[in-house]
């Protein structure tokens, strides 16, 4: 039986908001700097994805925090600013052979899910929870897309309820 491959970012720009609308908007993006090559191929995927739709590029602002873990602590300083329509959050795990990976991967989703409960603005789960490195690879751009241009589609449609 053949394997049929999606791109998981593949959506239909038609629903999305006006660009007059989205060009006004101010959208964050904190992004882990661990497993960079991942996490900056995202990156530039949400940039991209933002900057196509009609955000102005002076409305995107992007913090770097070391790794994935940091990324609640930054969402949740970047949402304390009150000046942001969504905040995507960008990070990569690789699953190792110790828990130190359900830890991390435990201790941001617990946190950004918080955020988005209690919050004033949603913040976006663009987390990568992967057994290997290639899986990570085949959704920062390649065969199954990118995770980062899920959440940029993901922020836009959340900020624009």
């Amino acid at each position: 039986m053949a394997t049929i491959l999606k791109n998981l970012s593949e959506y239909d720009t038609s629903k999305l908001p006006s660009k007059e609308r989205l060009m006004n908007q101010r959208f964050a993006i904190t992004v882990a700097d661990w497993n960079a090559d991942i996490t900056h191929a995202m990156l530039r995927g949400a940039i991209d994805t933002l900057l196509e739709n009609g955000v102005a590029e002076e409305n995107i602002v992007v913090k770097h925090v070391p790794g994935t873990f940091e990324l609640t602590y930054s969402a949740r300083i970047l949402q304390d600013e009150d000046r942001y329509a969504a905040i995507i959050a960008i990070g990569c795990v690789i699953k190792g052979n110790t828990p130190h990976f359900d830890y991390v991967c435990q201790g941001v989703t617990t946190g950004l899910s918080i955020l988005n409960s209690n919050g004033t603005s949603p913040v976006i789960f663009s987390v990568l929870t992967t057994d290997t490195l290639e899986q990570a690879l085949d959704r920062a751009g390649g065969k199954h897309g990118n995770k980062g241009v899920e959440g940029a589609f993901t922020a836009i449609k959340m900020a624009n309820l």
